[in-house]
């Protein structure tokens, strides 16, 4: 069966634009190294015609050199031509990846488009403000509870404002009254002391009727500070 009808060749795989343009440009890149070496040989002829005496010699190197000349301008018109191929694939590549990338894009916001539907049936805008409402209310409660919890019991809630300003105002003028008579007040002012008499010393009591007192004389003292001994006369 198969010498009658044959085996089904496979077919090859279509070419990319990426894989295209990469083809193009290996191939300008070879027409870049050709016209390299071409430069090189005009470089060479330059020099030859710069020694050349003879004018025969100076017409064969100008006739090389316009050939290797031309050459290198139709390398030149081929490469820049594959570049320009090279350009336009790369441009059409570059708008293929932006539509793919669009598309999926627009992709992915239909399904959150849809996935936010779903979710919306379930919130209600309705439901959102009863629910900032219910907020609000237990706000204004949680605030009266605070300040009836914060009601001090001592102080009555019938008491006159201006009377207390008045009271206020009595005990700041007698405060500056006791300011203006003394500069301390009086029972903040230290109590004074009390003188008593020195008792004297070394002086003995004297005998009733007597007129004249004695005075006894201090005792001189050593280096030490205890009274000296009274030496002894020593007779001769």
């Amino acid at each position: 069966m198969r010498r009658v009808f044959g085996v089904k060749k496979d077919k090859p795989p279509a070419v990319t634009v990426d894989d295209a343009a990469e083809n193009i440009n290996k191939r300008g890149d070879v027409l870049t190294e050709k016209i390299k070496k071409l430069d090189a040989e005009l470089l060479v002829f330059k020099k030859q015609l710069a020694s050349a005496k003879s004018p025969q010699a100076k017409l064969a190197i100008q006739n090389r050199a316009m050939r290797v000349l031309k050459l290198k301008k139709q390398y030149e018109g081929q490469r820049d031509n594959l570049y320009d191929q090279a350009f336009n694939l790369e441009q059409v590549a570059f708008a293929t990846q932006g539509m793919k990338d669009s598309m999926q894009t627009m992709e992915a916001m239909k399904a959150a488009n849809k996935e936010l539907k779903g979710q919306y049936k379930h919130l209600k805008i309705e439901d959102v403000e009863r629910m900032q409402d219910d907020m609000m209310d237990l706000m204004d409660y949680s605030t009266e509870v605070q300040e009836a919890l914060g009601r001090s019991y001592s102080v009555p809630d019938d008491i006159d404002e201006d009377e207390l300003l008045g009271e206020l105002e009595a005990l700041e003028a007698d405060m500056d009254a006791e300011v203006e008579g003394s500069s301390v007040p009086s029972y903040l002012a230290p109590e004074p002391e009390v003188e008593l008499p020195s008792a004297p010393i070394g002086v003995p009591a004297g005998p009733s009727g007597s007129g004249s007192i004695a005075v006894q004389q201090p005792q001189a003292a050593d280096e030490l500070g205890l009274p000296r001994v009274p030496q002894a006369s020593v007779r001769t």
